[in-house]
């Protein structure tokens, strides 16, 4: 589980990046597809940055981290680091749709990545979990 989870967000790592760039490029992107998704318009919005910082960067940051508990097999740690991201890409989310109105394609790959990181490390904590509960059984 914790090599699943590490690649994935080894892919989330390389989506933040393809998203960086196109924060600090000015050419139009091949993720601007029409007027309802546009990676630019998304990507140099006053909701890009926080305190000056690319989101882009906070997700690269993240995924790294997920990737590092992952290998280590901090499951607990995972998950709620997970769950984290989780709740700020739907913060994200939540601004694409109804305040820009418009939808970056690697931001919506990006969600994707860190829900099924969410998923698998809660089924990887309630696995350890289980592993646990029946070891404690098999003891009394």
């Amino acid at each position: 589980m914790r090599y699943l989870i590490a690649i994935l967000a080894l892919a989330g790592v390389v989506v933040s990046a393809l998203a960086l760039h196109v924060h600090y490029c000015t050419d139009t992107q091949p993720c601007s597809i029409n007027e309802k998704w546009d990676c630019g318009i998304v990507n140099h919005s006053p909701y890009a940055e926080i305190e000056g910082v690319p989101v882009s960067v906070i997700g690269i940051a993240g995924y790294l981290a997920l990737a590092g508990l992952a290998f280590w097999r901090q499951r607990a740690l995972v998950f709620l680091a997970a769950l984290v991201g989780l709740g700020f890409a739907l913060r994200l989310t939540f601004i694409e749709e109804y305040v820009l109105q418009v939808w970056c394609l690697y931001c919506v790959i990006s969600q994707v990545v860190i829900a099924v990181i969410t998923l698998l490390g809660l089924g990887w904590v309630t696995a350890e979990y289980l592993v646990l509960k029946r070891a404690c059984k098999q003891a009394d």
